[in-house]
């Protein structure tokens, strides 16, 4: 209890300034910073996270030199979304005995959507007596928060969310995997019709099944394309989507369970007007139903947060790949990191 907890943040985008100040904020001790971007390469994170004083930890573009030099504790990952772009950088954490903590919407559950990347990184984990997970807005507010709401119903029907965020926050690789700025042809083609990624509402609808041990029966998705009738300029894309073009998509998944209880989940990412705000709403249909939501929730705040509250139940957690549904319950942390 009286060492910090060290902390390698690697991804440093829009969202790691945020991540880095709660760390430090909640006493870990941030030791080390990749990313291959040329215009952040070299700097303090102190400049590059608004501490006001540099710490001598500069960002680096060479990943295993870090990991092969800093002593770390946990790995905070921010980079992609999805479990095949993500596979190499999780391994070389786990391979050198580091923890791994990710924003990565898949990691939230990704055992059936990517089976192959994930038994194999559980492998890597327990070979390393390591463990990792995915967190963020979905481990509180998607999954764990519907699952409690439901300890209080005497019988479930259906369960509706739906949860809406500005791809503008999450950088470029989000933007386009969600069709902001493609024209309705090629969203059609590349998005609609094609082989659909999973949405991240999907992987937390798993995650509820999971946790309410509900098996699976039938899961489908259908896509469709936001647009606009006027034109709006998007600083990621760093464009002016026109109008009737795609400024993002809803991804609706529909669950349905062998306990014949439905799940139907709604995913909206899209690049906001002034006039938008973020979203979290759900309602859970049976005896007695309740409908229960955030306002315009801060979801790059809540989601930095959650990860760093979420990092002593990762430690104290079993070695291998351990989804949120499965850890403790995460607590605000009232003391350092290192002492909860």
């Amino acid at each position: 209890m009286l060492a910090k907890t060290k902390v390698i943040q690697f991804g440093c985008g829009k969202m790691a300034e945020t991540m880095i100040k709660y760390l430090v904020r909640h006493g870990a001790e941030v030791v080390g910073a990749i990313d291959t971007n040329p215009a952040v390469v070299g700097k303090d994170i102190g400049d590059f996270a608004g501490l006001g004083y540099k710490t001598g930890v500069k960002i680096s573009a060479n990943a295993k030199e870090v990991f092969e030099n800093c002593d770390a504790d946990v790995a905070v990952v921010t980079i992609f979304s999805y479990m095949p772009e993500m596979y190499e950088f999780f391994a070389l954490a786990l391979e050198n005995g580091v923890n791994v903590i990710t924003t990565c919407e898949e990691a939230i559950y990704p055992w059936n959507t990517s089976p192959i990347e994930t038994n194999k990184l559980d492998k890597i984990a327990k070979a390393n007596d390591v463990s990792i997970t995915g967190s963020g807005m979905q481990d509180i507010y998607w999954i764990n928060m519907p699952s409690l709401m439901m300890a209080g119903m005497n019988d479930i029907k259906k369960i509706k969310g739906a949860v809406s965020y500005n791809v503008e926050d999450y950088g470029l690789a989000l933007a386009e995997a969600h069709g902001a700025g493609y024209d309705l042809k090629k969203f059609e083609a590349e998005i609609a019709q094609a082989e659909s990624l999973p949405s991240y509402m999907w992987n937390a609808a798993e995650g509820i099944c999971n946790k309410m041990n509900w098996t699976i029966k039938e899961i489908s998705q259908k896509s469709v394309p936001f647009t606009l009738e006027e034109d709006i300029y998007s600083e990621t894309l760093g464009r002016t989507i026109s109008k009737g073009d795609a400024i993002g998509m809803s991804a609706v998944t529909t669950i349905q369970t062998y306990q014949g209880i439905e799940l139907e989940v709604e995913c909206i990412g899209k690049v906001y007007r002034e006039s938008d705000g973020d979203m979290c709403d759900w309602e859970i249909i049976g005896e007695p139903g309740m409908v229960f939501s955030l306002e315009k929730p801060d979801t790059v705040a809540h989601t930095c947060a959650t990860v760093v509250n979420r990092i002593p139940t990762l430690l104290s957690a079993p070695s291998g790949f351990v989804t949120a549904d499965q850890l403790e319950t995460p607590n605000y942390l009232t003391y350092p990191m290192h002492m909860n």
